[in-house]
């Protein structure tokens, strides 16, 4: 029997069951909650950084986008609350859409 102890998505149980294996899980407290989110976000984005295709890389990113809502949550948050923060960052910062590299800046 495989051990994951990892973070996993909520039907995830329910699919297992489905296939007929049995498994075992436990429900997490808040700070290990906390820490198993964030452990899942790396992973996840370690899997984006591996992708070879378009089509990967947007499941990766949803995955990314998931857990990004579920941390907004922990922290008091909500998606809605962090598109907008998103937003409010887009207009007095700008995106990323221009591709800009910033090679240096003069100190004086």
């Amino acid at each position: 029997m495989p051990i994951y102890n990892k973070l996993v998505r909520d039907h995830i149980p329910s699919i297992i069951e489905s296939s007929g294996k049995s498994f075992e899980i436990r429900n997490l407290s808040k700070q290990e909650y906390m820490q198993e989110a964030r452990k899942k976000l790396q992973e996840e984005l370690n899997e984006y950084l591996e992708t070879s295709n378009d089509e990967e890389a947007v499941d990766e990113l949803a995955d990314i986008l998931e857990l990004l809502y579920a941390l907004s949550k922990q922290h008091g948050s909500s998606p809605e609350k962090l598109e907008e923060a998103r937003a409010i960052k887009a207009k007095s910062r700008g995106g990323f859409e221009e591709k800009i590299f910033l090679v240096s800046v003069e100190d004086e």
